[in-house]
């Protein structure tokens, strides 16, 4: 795994956080802390999505007869499109 230097900047709040976490030990060092978390973070978007794609696929595997109508869903924003010409 390769590492790339960066400066960046922190709010109060999301420093005192990183900080808070290697104080608890769950990190050794601020740098660990944030790339711990993002790694978290990246973790949690991947799930969702994985989680979506899945659903998605499952609804997309029913025969047609069994698809719930939606009605016209893009009606409000013609009728907000109408309005403006």
């Amino acid at each position: 795994m390769g590492v790339q230097k960066q400066s960046v900047s922190f709010t109060d709040v999301a420093y005192s956080y990183a900080k808070e976490l290697v104080e608890a030990g769950e990190y050794p060092n601020i740098s660990a802390a944030v790339s711990g978390e993002l790694a978290k973070a990246k973790a949690d978007r991947d799930r969702e999505r994985s989680l979506l794609e899945a659903e998605v696929q499952c609804r997309l595997s029913l025969p047609l007869d069994q698809w719930e109508p939606l009605g016209d869903v893009t009606a409000g924003a013609r009728a907000h499109l109408n309005a403006m010409t």
